[in-house]
């Protein structure tokens, strides 16, 4: 973070939205006479954790925040049970556009694809225990901003959130933040995985998180990143040598004695390592990250992202791989929306680790698996 900025007097005010202040006016917070904590404070009254959480129903879409005039929100936190991190779809509009710029799975977006908990502390998420997420990113708006969660589950979710914004300022030259989430499972044979494509207009690739699961042995990341910018046609500008040495790490992730070594820096990491149990969950799984703070990609035009899935055959071949692979990708852009891919069912976001439970048909009635 640039710190030379902190001590400057400006003009801007700070305004926070959650459960116990939804619209983060001035005085509101505390407020609240009823709420998912109303029971807990029945003998204190207001003021005392009445609302400190909502209820999302099944099917139902919830309005995170809805902001009006020129801002920047500055930090999200929120946190539900890990059961929900791929059944919840987080959304951000900007300037009153009806399309979103953000439209991610929430777990993904906080680098947690796989509904089980991995520490991430870099400059922009942070992932605490236990699924405490928070997000940096900054998020300039010019009129208006409105943030969603949408349930696709068929069970009631429990989130609590704050949402910290400044109001006031200046932000006509600043680019709107857009993230993209696309699923390929499998991949197709010899094709390489989309992060994004058709994007036009000026601005800058900040970041990439992949959630990949492995669907073969051996190692599975020679595949590399290709980046095609503004006149770009079937060869990019930049090209990457292999997965693991894009996210900053070397040789296949492998200490050797320890095998995968999870990391977590401020710019880059690994860290999730989820390895087969002998029994339910036959699959590797990896989480990574690459955030271009210091390194933006900027293009003027347009923007196509692919990352290959390679491993290796007999002869020292490389082996097109049929892995199981979910991005995020995260740019600014210099308009609200661009174009993006059809929105995920919840088939699409489902994870299949393998989990269903074992029915004990001496007492209880057999349980439906999870997802």
């Amino acid at each position: 973070m640039d710190l030379s900025s902190i001590s400057a007097l400006n003009d801007r005010q700070t305004r926070s939205i959650s459960p116990e202040n939804f619209t983060g006016a001035v005085g509101g917070g505390g407020r609240a006479t009823g709420g998912t904590g109303a029971w807990n404070a029945r003998d204190l009254g207001p003021g005392w954790k009445i609302s400190p959480s909502v209820d999302i129903a099944a099917g139902e879409t919830f309005e995170l925040a809805s902001i009006e005039g020129a801002g920047w929100i500055s930090h999200v936190w929120i946190t539900t049970h890990t059961d929900n991190w791929r059944t919840l779809l987080l959304r951000a509009y900007w300037d009153g556009s009806t399309e979103p710029a953000v439209e991610v799975p929430y777990g993904d977006f906080f680098c947690n694809g796989w509904g089980v908990f991995a520490q991430v502390s870099s400059q922009v998420i942070a992932a605490n225990p236990h699924g405490g997420f928070n997000s940096y990113w900054p998020m300039p708006f010019r009129t208006g901003a409105r943030l969603t969660l949408e349930n696709t589950s068929d069970v009631q979710v429990r989130v609590y959130y704050q949402i910290t914004y400044e109001v006031g300022g200046d932000h006509s030259a600043e680019g709107y933040f857009h993230a993209q989430w696309r699923r390929s499972n499998p991949l197709a044979d010899k094709v390489p995985h989309t992060l994004l494509d058709g994007i036009e207009g000026s601005g800058q690739y900040v970041g990439t998180y992949l959630a990949w699961g492995v669907n073969s042995n051996g190692w599975w990341g020679e595949g590399e990143i290709k980046f095609y910018l503004d006149s770009d046609d079937e060869f990019p500008t930049i090209c990457g040598t292999g997965t693991e040495d894009y996210f900053g790490g070397a040789w296949n992730f492998d200490v050797p004695g320890q095998g995968y070594t999870p990391y977590t820096t401020p710019y880059l990491g690994l860290p999730q390592v989820i390895r087969p149990d002998g029994l339910y969950v036959s699959q590797q799984r990896f989480g990574m990250y690459r955030w271009h703070l210091p390194d933006p990609i900027r293009f003027r035009e347009r923007l196509r992202v692919t990352i290959q899935a390679l491993g290796w055959r007999s002869g020292w071949r490389y082996l097109p791989l049929h892995d199981d692979i979910a991005s995020t990708a995260i740019f600014y852009l210099d308009r609200p929306t661009a174009h993006r891919p059809a929105t995920p069912s919840a088939d699409d976001l489902e994870v299949h680790l393998g989990t269903a439970p074992v029915p004990d048909l001496g007492s209880t009635p057999p349980r439906a698996p999870r997802a």
